[in-house]
């Protein structure tokens, strides 16, 4: 092979690389799409806030289940003559169990898409996805606290004004359950609220 022909061959080469499609890029979801480069320091905040999830699901559980199996009857004369107190009987009771109930269903929903967020941390859809339904629970959460707390705090010292009696004279049981629970639902309200603030941070950096 002479000097002409090695230099023909070369240049066909060249000419087919040149002609050669590029590879297509990998195709991602809408919401999976990134906002920019990697970065190392959003899927360390997404692992945390992954936690922080768990954890609020486990406090969201054990208000509302605390709640929701509060009782206590006291017998009086006669067992035909009892006192008995629910949490059934209060409706401010009743719609602190409901609100922890789908609060804690919220997470576990969420769970998906915060991993979806540990894997690409730079996609924005399902980040203010959760953003917003985040404040929405901490709206929720903090209403249904607030709530109980008000008929705990009734329950503990009563009324004077209105006449009404502190019940935790005869029902401790109810009332330590019930506080336990509330303590609990301001627990997961810390926990929507470090969320909220965390997602609010990272997007403000995009």
């Amino acid at each position: 092979m002479n000097t002409s022909e090695a230099t023909a061959i070369a240049n066909e080469g060249s000419d087919a690389s040149r002609k050669a499609p590029l590879a297509a890029p990998a195709r991602f979801p809408f919401f999976l799409r990134k906002t920019g480069a990697d970065g190392g320091w959003q899927r360390g905040v997404a692992l945390f806030e992954f936690i922080l999830r768990l954890c609020g699901i486990a406090a969201t559980l054990v208000a509302a289940i605390t709640m929701g199996t509060t009782n206590e009857t006291l017998p009086f004369f006669t067992e035909f003559f009892q006192f008995h107190a629910n949490f059934a009987d209060l409706p401010a009771l009743t719609f602190f169990v409901v609100a922890n109930a789908i609060a804690a269903g919220y997470l576990v929903l969420s769970l998906p898409f915060s991993l979806a967020i540990m894997i690409r941390p730079r996609a924005i859809g399902p980040r203010l996805l959760l953003f917003i339904c985040d404040t929405v629970m901490v709206a929720l959460t903090t209403a249904a606290a607030s709530a109980a707390a008000a008929i705990v705090y009734l329950a503990h010292n009563g009324d004077a004004k209105a006449n009404w009696i502190a019940i935790c004279l005869r029902f401790d049981g109810f009332c330590q359950r019930i506080s336990g629970a509330v303590v609990a639902s301001f627990i997961a309200v810390v926990f929507f609220f470090v969320l909220v603030v965390m997602s609010a941070l990272v997007m403000r950096k995009h």
